[in-house]
């Protein structure tokens, strides 16, 4: 199980996504922590069974056991953040944006990991799972700590392939055992 598998599943109408695939991880220009870390936790939050057995691996073999859990952490703990935060923003009441969430989020605080990797994953996460007001947040503490568009970029580029891979291969399996 390979990036090179998953490339080679996606049928010849989504040629684009095998190119971009293969573009977006093997051409960029992150850090491999901050490059796998992010694989990881978008194919987790992604939902598909297939991306994630075939990314899961060379994710593991590049990052260290502690990132390798903060990666699953982030795609662990943006699950629950971006649908609190997304319906809160999307209720049009104002009110629920004054009250306290009260809920548990100790590992943004204390992840295991350089904050700005964590933050990343966090952002890429966000982008998959469509939480506009947690893209804004990140983006924002990932600017102040010197973070370059680019990279912000290169991380929801990420996301936006893997997302988009998950979709077409799930639909072809589905469509496959009617």
């Amino acid at each position: 199980m390979s990036l090179d598998s998953l490339k080679a599943a996606i049928p010849d109408f989504a040629k684009d996504l095998k190119l971009n695939l293969g573009s977006v991880i093997g051409n960029s220009d992150l850090p491999q922590q901050q490059l796998w870390g992010t694989v990881l936790s978008c194919a987790i939050a992604a939902r598909s069974p297939r991306v994630l057995r075939e990314l899961e691996p060379e994710a593991k073999a590049n990052l260290s056991p502690e990132a390798y859990t903060a990666a699953k952490s982030a795609a662990a703990i943006m699950a629950m953040n971006n649908v609190f935060y997304r319906t809160r923003h999307l209720l049009s009441d104002p009110e629920y944006g004054t009250l306290r969430a009260g809920l548990r989020m100790n590992v943004i605080g204390n992840p295991g990991v350089d904050k700005v990797d964590f933050e990343l994953w966090s952002l890429a996460v966000s982008a998959v799972n469509g939480c506009g007001q947690c893209l804004d947040s990140h983006e924002q503490v990932l600017r102040k700590a010197g973070v370059g568009r680019e990279t912000v970029q290169e991380a929801f580029k990420i996301a936006s392939v893997i997302q988009a891979v998950a979709v077409t291969l799930d639909a072809e399996a589905a469509l496959a055992a009617e």
